[in-house]
């Protein structure tokens, strides 16, 4: 996530854009986005955050030379502390003063604005990336289509997790890859092709779906899968025990990607069709 933030960043974000809105379920990588996009901004819904109160954004003043240009609040954890009106008009007081405000749950402060955001980014089972006009799309319009997908997202990541945890135990060596996305699936990217009998590796991570094992939140950077520790890039983002997962399959083979020249491991789950579909594995739904 924070690799696709400073994606974001360096090919949507303009320099003059003032009001940033984030929306999606919690636990989705929202504010890994954000740190991605906006390396060095202090954001006020994690660990060190939560002690700077007041709310920075509330106390903006003209004084530009000694106060941030960038302010960060998280709407869902901000109205425990403050009414949504009042974070409302600190906001618009901010970006007219010419400040920049990135703002998390934008759909939920919405109502109380009637100003849409210049850039809108929704994150769900896909990340949705629009510039907002007078015709839409409302912040609504995101937030129905990424909590609809995000049970998908979180089945994907547990999944992967899975096939990770059978690499390790059972490939001798040090194994080299990175990650990537698809539609309702994973990505496993490796530099070489490995010796996985990848119909095994189905198997035993089928099991391991059949068995209901529960994953839980460990650290910042690893997970319980049952009781065993596991490293993991967004250890909030999971079911909440491997029998959620549905459908889940792996192609049978490596494919090669030549432009890259990488070997992908491809896994997937849900409501995808046959193996030999893989052209429109990332096709969009308008359902």
């Amino acid at each position: 996530m924070l690799e696709i933030g400073q994606q974001i960043a360096q090919q949507h974000l303009d320099a003059e854009d003032r009001l940033i809105g984030i929306i999606g379920p919690a636990g989705t990588g929202k504010s890994l986005l954000i740190k991605g996009m906006f390396p060095g901004l202090d954001l006020t819904n994690d660990d060190h955050g939560v002690n700077v109160r007041p709310l920075p954004l509330l106390d903006v003043s003209d004084n530009e030379f000694y106060e941030p240009h960038t302010y960060h609040l998280d709407i869902r954890f901000e109205s425990a502390f403050t009414q949504l009106y009042e974070l409302s008009e600190a906001i618009k007081r901010a970006v007219n003063m010419g400040r920049r405000v990135v703002v998390e749950h934008f759909d939920m402060i919405y109502p109380f604005m009637h100003i849409n955001a210049e850039l809108l980014i929704g994150i769900g089972e896909e990340i949705i990336i629009t510039r907002p006009n007078l015709f839409g799309p409302e912040p609504q319009d995101i937030a129905d289509i990424v909590n609809k997908n995000e049970g998908f997202r979180r089945m994907a990541h547990s999944a992967e997790d899975l096939t990770e945890f059978y690499l390790h135990q059972h490939v001798p060596g040090d194994l080299r890859y990175v990650h990537g996305d698809i539609r309702r699936g994973f990505l496993l990217k490796f530099p070489k092709k490995p010796q996985v009998d990848l119909a095994q590796a189905e198997e035993f991570i089928k099991g391991l779906i059949a068995q209901d094992v529960p994953i839980s939140y460990h650290d910042e950077r690893h997970i319980l899968i049952g009781d065993k520790v596991h490293l993991c890039t967004n250890p909030r983002m999971h079911c909440t025990s491997t029998g959620e997962i549905s459908n889940f399959h792996l192609l049978k083979e490596f494919h090669h990607d030549i432009l890259n020249d990488e070997y992908l491991l491809v896994g997937l789950i849900g409501d995808h069709g046959k193996e030999e579909d893989i052209g429109d594995i990332n096709t969009i739904t308008l359902d």
